[in-house]
């Protein structure tokens, strides 16, 4: 309570002063802006008498302090004119900025208030107007005259940083003083009055890692070797204090974050001395096989590690790169393995940073070593040829059984268990070869043909006995070795063609042989003739010796009419051996050709027709079989639409055939009931046989006597009346059958279909069913749904 009462003296004599301090002021500069009433003579120092001009109105600048809270309007100051007698008959008018607002003036004395409080950095001076008019015609008495009021300055407004918070970077292991931001701070007060606006800045917080200049706000480092792995960000507080920093200033703060970036002072380390690791043999290469790191505290391009083998006995069989985003060194296989050859190997690997700072180099090296120790695990591997691939040859021909060659495989494990042998029959289909199975001896089954397939692609299987899912695969090619088992023939079907005026000696065709054996038994080709015709009257041969042979004309003058064809044999040998010969036979037309030997005809009638028939005559002959042909089809045509009979012949009629199933007849068994002869018309027997497409010429008269009388009830005479009438009438229809009523056969299984004894019959049925049948059943549901009704009237 003491301490906050001395507080409050402090403040109210700092007032009291400052309120003494403007009164005084404005007390003595308002005596200097009297104006002298009256003028008066000087003289100079010659003698001259000086007229001092008069004035109307004097006074200097006017003050008034800002942020004033007291009970009554600040003077500010007063207006007086020299011609004002005091009399009142002047009044004084203010104009201008804040004129009757903030500033106001007694018209009669010229005293100026100011009625509000001030604040000098919202607005630092005011420009008014002040004028004498007289008081009652309001007549100007003097001109305006500005004059300005200045807002005094005081320390009311505390330093302000441009940011509340700051954020910086800086290398870690900087040398001292290395300047990491500069903050700066502004002041609202008049920094030409006092020290309101003078600020100096501080450090409140981050000591003793970094300091602040007072005056310029640089935070620079203040220790040496700061480590970012140890501590990565720190936070300052930077105070900035009017008054040029003495007590009673205004303060104000903010807060810098400074990170410390990363610098390559940390070489990679391996958290072990050695790594140990295993493989299968059965791995492939580029197989992983595991990973080491190295630890580099560093981050981004500073922490990047690069690994490398740089010793060890398995440098051949395992190569190492870089997995760039975990860091680690991966360890590959790089050729294959043999647990059996070789079970473990060594390697020293290096890791080593990829970006070095030479600032740092004296940290070296950046760089460490490991052991790996990789084991190899036997693995149950499947069987293994002594080759990739086998190539054999056996020659065509040879007989069933030959031997082909001998395949070879083995069990690389250390059981070495033993291996049976079998072809893939999908490679050979035509079955031309066998395998023994213990041996691997391939043989042939049947005489191979080379002209047929020269090379056969086999393949064959080697499983373990034991374990019959490792099995091994290798490509047998064979070749078949050519024997010269093909005599060479005309390389194509020749048809020789020889002018009837052929010269003597005159070569008229070339032909050539082919071989289907290989090279080695083909060519070279030897032709010739036959012993027998050597000295062929007609034609000779002649070898060219470069595979063709030339045939030519021995003799002039050949003629069609004597002979048109020539078969002339010819014999061709290779060069195998034992050499081969087959005989070919050429075919040697002769034919017409003009002066140029170009070929006319080759027919040989052509003569004979000539002399016999001309083409008029051939025509002449064909037409003759074409009007033949013209007639036979007309007649066959004709034929096939003649009309037929008009009288019906007892053979044609088929009328035997029709068959009336609505008879009321004897049933099932009724075959004999009447005659199909009953049906024919009995004038047919007397050799009478009616037209059927004209009407009779006379009409049927009814005897008399023969019509039954109408009352008659004998039915007999009715029916055998009627008979006669239809038989004795050539205009009725011959084709009535007679129906008989009183029969109704024997043995028949269906039961009788006549309702005339349906009222009598003694049915266990019901029919009442009938009933809901709808409207359409209901006629039959009366007639047999009565039953009950009779039976009850009765």
């Amino acid at each position: 309570p003491k301490m906050k009462e001395d507080s409050c003296l402090h403040a109210a004599l700092l007032c009291l002063g400052v309120l003494c301090y403007s009164h005084g002021l404005s007390t003595e500069r308002l005596n200097h802006s009297r104006p002298s009433l009256h003028g008066h003579h000087e003289k100079g120092k010659e003698g001259q008498v000086l007229h001092r001009s008069k004035r109307g109105w004097v006074w200097n600048q006017f003050f008034v302090i800002e942020e004033y809270t007291g009970p009554d309007p600040v003077l500010v100051g007063r207006l007086h004119s020299d011609i004002d007698s005091g009399d009142g008959n002047i009044k004084y008018i203010l104009s201008g900025e804040g004129a009757g607002i903030i500033f106001v003036i007694d018209d009669k004395s010229g005293n100026i208030h100011a009625t509000k409080t001030l604040d000098r950095e919202e607005r630092a001076q005011y420009t008014l107007t002040a004028q004498a008019v007289d008081r009652n015609t309001n007549r100007p008495l003097e001109p305006p005259s500005e004059f300005i009021v200045k807002v005094q300055d005081i320390n009311d407004n505390p330093p302000e940083f441009l940011h509340e918070n700051y954020h910086a970077n800086v290398p870690e292991r900087s040398n001292v003083g290395t300047s990491v931001i500069q903050v700066t701070a502004s002041d609202a007060d008049d920094p030409t009055y006092g020290n309101s606006a003078k600020l100096v800045y501080s450090i409140l917080e981050g000591q003793p890692y970094f300091s602040v200049e007072a005056q310029t706000g640089i935070i620079r480092t203040a220790l040496p070797n700061m480590d970012r792995e140890a501590k990565e960000e720190y936070h300052v507080v930077i105070q900035a204090k009017d008054m040029g920093g003495h007590m009673g200033g205004l303060s104000g703060t903010t807060k810098v974050t400074i990170t410390l970036t990363d610098v390559n002072d940390n070489p990679p380390k391996f958290p072990q001395s050695v790594y140990q690791m295993s493989v299968s043999e059965a791995a492939v290469p580029g197989e992983e096989v595991g990973r080491v790191k190295a630890k580099d505290p560093d981050i981004g391009e500073n922490g990047l590690v690069a690994y490398s083998i740089i010793d060890g006995d398995g440098m051949d069989m395992f190569e190492i790169t870089t997995d760039y985003e975990t860091q680690e060194g991966v360890v590959k296989l790089k050729k294959t393995l043999d647990y059996e050859t070789k079970k473990s190997y060594s390697l020293k690997v290096e890791a080593a940073n990829v970006h070095i700072d030479p600032k740092f180099i004296s940290n070296g090296p950046f760089k460490d070593t490991v052991t790996v120790k990789i084991a190899v695990e036997d693995a149950d591997e499947p069987p293994v040829f002594l080759k990739p691939s086998y190539i054999f040859e056996v020659q065509e021909n040879a007989a069933s059984g030959t031997v082909v060659g001998k395949v070879h495989a083995k069990d690389p494990d250390a059981a070495n268990s033993a291996i049976r042998y079998s072809i893939d029959r999908h490679t050979d289909l035509e079955r031309y070869f066998i395998i023994n199975a213990e041996d691997g001896n391939i043989k042939t089954i049947k005489a191979l043909d080379r002209e047929e397939m020269a090379w056969h692609n086999i393949s064959v299987f080697a499983v373990e006995v034991h374990k019959q899912h490792q099995e091994a695969k290798v490509p047998v090619a064979i070749r078949v070795v050519d024997v010269n088992d093909n005599a060479p023939k005309f390389a194509a079907a020749y048809e020789a063609f020889v002018c009837e005026n052929a010269r003597s000696n005159q070569q008229f065709i070339t032909i050539s042989a082919d071989d289907k054996d290989d090279s080695a038994n083909g060519p070279r080709f030897i032709f010739s003739l036959p012993p027998e015709i050597i000295h062929n009257p007609n034609f000779t041969l002649r070898d060219n010796r470069d595979n063709t042979a030339s045939v030519l004309v021995r003799r002039e003058g050949f003629s069609r009419q004597k002979q048109d064809l020539y078969l002339l044999p010819i014999v061709i040998s290779d060069g195998g051996v034992p050499p081969l010969s087959s005989t070919n036979t050429l075919s040697i037309r002769v034919c017409g050709c003009d002066g140029g030997g170009s070929l006319l005809s080759c027919n040989a009638e052509a003569y004979v027709l000539n002399a016999g028939l001309s083409t008029g005559a051939l025509i002449a002959i064909l037409a003759c079989i074409v009007i033949l042909l013209v007639i036979v089809v007309l007649f066959v045509t004709l034929k096939r639409q003649k009309k037929e009979p008009l009288i019906v012949f007892e053979e044609e009629d088929v009328r035997e055939n029709i068959i009336t199933y609505d008879d009321e007849g004897g049933g099932e068994e009724d075959t004999e009931a009447f005659d199909i002869a009953t049906l024919q018309n009995p004038d047919g027997i007397n050799g009478f046989i009616p037209r059927k497409d004209i009407k009779p010429e006379y009409q049927y008269l009814p005897r008399p006597g023969l019509r039954p009388a109408p009352n008659s009830v004998d039915v007999d005479d009715f029916i055998n009346t009627r008979i006669q009438e239809a038989d004795n009438d050539p205009t009725a229809p011959p084709y009535d059958s007679i129906q008989i009523y009183g029969y109704e056969g024997r043995g028949s299984v269906a039961g009788s279909l006549s309702s005339l004894e349906s009222a009598t019959t003694d049915s266990d049925l019901d029919y009442d069913y009938l009933q809901n049948w709808g409207p359409r059943f209901k006629k039959l549901a009366d007639l047999y749904g009565s039953k009950d009704t009779f039976d009850d009237d009765s």
